[in-house]
């Protein structure tokens, strides 16, 4: 027998290369194979352009939350696999009918392995942002294929498995490493986005709170990554009970050096169960006032009228004061001191300040404006402008300065004065009795 490296060899190789492909690729049944593919491509694409017009109503559907379809893998990861995939599905059924009756299928194979290779290349690689990484992945996946084509798995495989390592009282081998990495790789797929689909369901059809969908949303992702987990670790044969002992010590030194975080975290997942805090209030820590743009799992992000936006430990929001101003409702009172000089006529200043809050846009008819005599001041007589509004988010100082501004005006037009603190000296003699006796002359 010829070996690899006798001149023999190579001179019969490329017969048996011209044999193999006159009577396995240029024949009649590789026509007929070839023939069916391009009909299962066809038919995939004509069925691809058909469900067009469901990506489109489903687009249309989540027009009002654009950030959250940017993510939904229904809108862009599924309308480039779903054309692979129906080829991959239609030349699959070939394949199996003409193994039923016996017929020559082995183009119908390759033709399902390529497809289904660039399925997985286009589903798992496109979406990700490292580039390096994902041509890693890309081509272990087309390495796959390249064995499956050639038929030369089986060996591949054999080697694998006899590369071994003893994890605790479980031994490990490559073959099965090699093969838990696909199942991680799909299990994490598909948790992130069924969590994905999940959090647009709770924002869509669920009809829940802002706070509500996001704690029911963080605790649908924990869940599912955390299966994700177990399920690799079941599937490679690993006895959890192993981690029991580990995870208690890892657990009893993170509780020290991570407590803050952990503190963190508990009062996010408190804030969002008892719904004191949701995106969208408008609060107040002493000299920080905001709407809620964030709420995440370790701090809440609080944008204020000039744009900053602060970033709070939730710990904060639990253990510090907090001035909620949209806790139950969004309704506000505002009181504007006001004082004017003694004599002017307090009745025409009443009519003036509540002039002035009817022609404020923001202040509501419904509870009315309200005007208050407070007291009678050293230098003035001191009244009170009390309004309500409901749209704390928009600001409470743009609307007090507007209403100042009003008051302004017409107390200058109907010549109302506003005094300002003032102090009269009055010098009297002195007695020349008290005086000290002056030094005499000379």
């Amino acid at each position: 027998m010829a070996t690899p490296f006798d001149p023999a060899f190579f001179d019969q190789l490329i017969p048996r290369a011209r044999e193999y492909f006159s009577q396995n690729v240029i024949s009649w049944a590789m026509a007929v194979q070839i023939v069916v593919i391009g009909c299962a491509i066809l038919l995939a694409h004509y069925t691809t352009r058909s469900m067009d017009a469901w990506f489109e109503r489903l687009q249309s559907r989540c027009a009002s939350m654009p950030e959250l379809c940017a993510e939904l893998p229904l809108l862009k990861t599924f309308k480039r696999v779903i054309n692979s995939f129906l080829a991959f599905v239609f030349v699959g059924f070939a394949h199996g009918v003409a193994g039923h009756f016996h017929w020559p299928r082995e183009g119908l194979y390759t033709a399902g392995i390529i497809l289904m290779a660039l399925t997985l290349a286009r589903l798992f690689t496109q979406e990700m942002k490292n580039r390096f990484w994902a041509r890693i992945l890309a081509g272990a996946i087309w390495l796959w294929a390249i064995l499956y084509i050639f038929h030369i798995i089986e060996p591949w495989l054999t080697l694998l498995s006899h590369i071994d390592f003893k994890l605790g009282q479980v031994r490990v081998s490559l073959l099965q490493i090699s093969r838990a990495l696909p199942v991680l790789l799909l299990l994490y797929w598909l948790a992130k986005n069924l969590a994905i689909i999940w959090r647009f369901w709770l924002a869509v059809g669920s009809g829940l709170s802002a706070a509500m969908q996001i704690l029911l949303s963080r605790l649908g992702t924990l869940f599912l990554y955390t299966a994700s987990v177990v399920l690799v670790l079941t599937y490679l044969g690993l006895d959890l009970t192993v981690f029991a002992l580990f995870s208690g010590a890892l657990g009893l030194g993170l509780g020290f050096g991570l407590q803050k975080v952990f503190a963190n975290l508990v009062s996010g997942f408190i804030l969002l169960a008892d719904k004191s805090i949701k995106p969208g209030d408008v609060i107040q820590m002493g000299d920080q006032y905001g709407w809620i743009n964030f709420l995440g799992s370790r701090y809440v992000s609080v944008i204020t009228r000039d744009a900053t936006e602060h970033l709070i430990p939730n710990e904060n929001l639990i253990t510090g004061e907090v001035v909620n101003w949209s806790y139950s409702q969004n309704l506000i009172r505002l009181k504007l001191p006001v004082g004017v000089a003694y004599g002017s006529d307090l009745e025409q200043v009443r009519d003036l300040a509540l002039e002035t809050a009817a022609d404020t846009k923001r202040v509501l008819k419904e509870p009315q404006p309200g005007f208050r005599l407070m007291g009678f001041g050293d230098n003035a007589i001191n009244v009170e402008l009390r309004v309500w509004i409901n749209d704390p988010q928009h600001g409470i100082h743009a609307v007090t300065s507007e209403l100042f501004w009003g008051i302004w005006r017409r107390f200058r037009d109907h010549g109302i004065e506003m005094p300002y603190p003032q102090r009269d000296v009055h010098l009297r003699s002195i007695p020349d009795t008290l005086l000290p006796p002056r030094p005499e002359k000379g």
